[in-house]
């Protein structure tokens, strides 16, 4: 055996798959995943193998940009075409819960009509007994619940459709990752693994510790013909050594998008993380894994989006992770799967969920979990959070997607927390229709204009100076834009200094430069260290 000390390559991608999809939250909770599988794979995979000419046109139109088109370069019709048949048969429980689940929604209309929901159970579809509880709300309107935690120990919590993709990026671009799934190429490895496989920590521990080529190639269970391909993942050459931060203040470093480190001496804590790769010509500056510490204390997931939880950059940063904080929710409602289920079923262990206004206590550092609202097309979702982090004297206030609907919320807030130092906001202000990431969960068509109007949107200057009002803090930035290149294969977003989302917000930029409040919209990469001795802020 060869015993030499290899290194993952820097630009190596791990990429989490289901059904070779790209796997993002609902691809792992039972009942999103069957529902997204029938009402999104299936559908466009149909299409595509009845006209493959209208995705290839569609793709090229700037206008369809995150449109349910498949993006390749050349036709893949038959490949398309096994894969749906592999899917059919691989998924054939996840299809018939998905059905189940649009007929108990169906029976429910027919049948309840505010007397006793008892005698209805027997009217549950066979293979849904014990896994739902009939509900009114007080309006006597019909609804049902999953016992969640049940799904994920029966037939329909389908592990075997999980595995990993390996190959080495040179660049930003790829296809929109919730339309067009990866099919074979020469130069990518797929690995049947599910995501809870610890050689998928021991691979990524690779990048800065090296190891055994031939050992890791085992615990992966690469087959002798693919060793040329896994070969090229790996080089002799070690990386730079990650120096961590001890210094007096607290660091704040921007990573694109939604992801911010924040550093003490004594901890660490990444909020949202979206990690660019590096080891390729870039036309933006970032930080990338390499810049982050070899343990982080604290990591903080403001909601359920793609851009939000991405287990591309979660799985290889899951060795060195030691907490997961996550909204609580155990709603069982269809559209609001429980957080802590979906990280512990993909192999986190240490997942902390925090309510509103709850305070977590470590050292040196409070996280408040702050309510969230808008963003989530008005679905009743709780698995979402905006976080309040006081540390080393430094309070920050993570406002993630957050659309201020209602003003008089964060007066309530800010009496209990108090001013803050530093607010962070996303202002997509526009967002896309509530079908187009929630429609493969709906039951029944909705009309045109209540989806156009019902929109995964945060706020607009109006909206979002609420905040600047009420918390008064000595910094304001606006993130969560979507707008570094990497970013592009998940967000879809092209803006120009037209697009209404850039004018909102340097609307709000302007407004806090004019009162003397420091501001900037981010993009790609910032560093800024907080002195809590004399309450200075040093951009680096």
């Amino acid at each position: 055996m060869n015993q030499e000390k290899w290194y993952t390559k820097p630009n190596l991608i791990i990429e989490p798959l289901y059904d070779r999809w790209y796997a993002w939250s609902h691809l792992i909770s039972p009942a999103t995943a069957a529902m997204n599988i029938v009402g999104r794979h299936l559908k466009i995979m149909s299409s595509y193998i009845q006209s493959p000419q209208i995705h290839a046109a569609a793709v090229k139109n700037p206008k369809m940009l995150g449109g349910p088109f498949m993006d390749y370069k050349i036709n893949r019709v038959e490949d398309i075409k096994k894969l749906k048949e592999a899917t059919l048969h691989n998924q054939e429980k996840q299809v018939l819960l998905a059905e189940a689940i649009k007929e108990l929604d169906d029976m429910l209309k027919k049948n309840a009509k505010g007397y006793s929901l008892e005698e209805l159970y027997s009217k549950v579809p066979e293979i849904l007994k014990g896994y739902v509880e009939l509900t009114y709300d007080l309006n006597n309107n019909p609804s049902f619940r999953f016992f969640e935690s049940l799904l994920y120990k029966s037939e329909f919590y389908n592990k075997k459709s999980q595995s990993i993709a390996l190959w080495n990026t040179d660049n930003d671009e790829r296809p929109f990752c919730l339309s067009t799934p990866r099919l074979d190429e020469p130069n990518v490895l797929h690995l049947n693994i599910p995501f809870d496989n610890e050689a998928i920590d021991l691979l990524s521990r690779m990048k800065r510790e090296g190891g055994s080529k031939d050992d890791i190639a085992a615990r992966l269970g690469i087959e002798e013909r693919d060793l040329p391909l896994f070969d090229t993942f790996f080089m002799q050459e070690k990386q730079p050594t990650y120096q961590k931060y001890d210094g007096p203040y607290t660091r704040m470093r921007y990573f694109g998008h939604a992801c911010i480190l924040i550093e003490t001496k004594d901890v660490s804590i990444l909020v949202d993380p979206l990690i660019s790769y590096y080891g390729y010509q870039s036309s933006v500056d970032h930080f990338s894994d390499i810049d982050l510490p070899d343990t982080i204390d604290y990591v903080l997931i403001t909601h359920n989006h793609q851009d939000h939880i991405l287990f591309e950059t979660l799985l290889p940063l899951r060795h060195k992770i030691k907490n997961i904080i996550v909204p609580r929710t155990t709603s069982g409602a269809l559209q609001d799967p429980n957080l802590k289920l979906v990280f512990n079923n993909a192999g986190f262990k240490n997942v902390i969920e925090i309510d509103e206004m709850e305070e977590i206590l470590f050292e040196n550092c409070t996280v408040t979990g702050i309510p969230f609202t808008g963003e989530h097309s008005d679905l009743n979702i709780q698995s979402k959070s905006c976080f309040h982090v006081a540390v080393s004297g430094y309070t920050f206030f993570f406002a993630a997607d957050s659309r201020i609907l209602e003003p008089k919320l964060y007066e309530h807030v800010q009496r209990a927390i108090g001013d803050v130092d530093v607010i962070f906001l996303g202002m997509e202000c526009d967002g896309a229709p509530l079908t187009w990431l929630y429609g493969p969960l709906l039951t029944e068509d909705l009309a045109r204009d209540k989806d156009q109007s019902r929109r995964l949107a945060g706020s607009n200057f109006e909206k979002g100076i609420h905040l600047i009002n009420m918390f008064n803090p000595k910094e304001a930035y606006v993130y969560a834009m979507g707008q570094e290149p990497w970013l592009e294969f998940i967000s879809t977003v092209k803006y120009t200094d037209e697009s209404n989302p850039i004018v909102q917000s340097n609307m709000l930029v302007q407004e806090c430069l004019d009162r003397g409040i420091i501001s900037e919209r981010l993009f790609g990469e910032k560093e800024i260290l907080y002195n809590p001795a004399l309450q200075l802020a040093e951009s680096i």
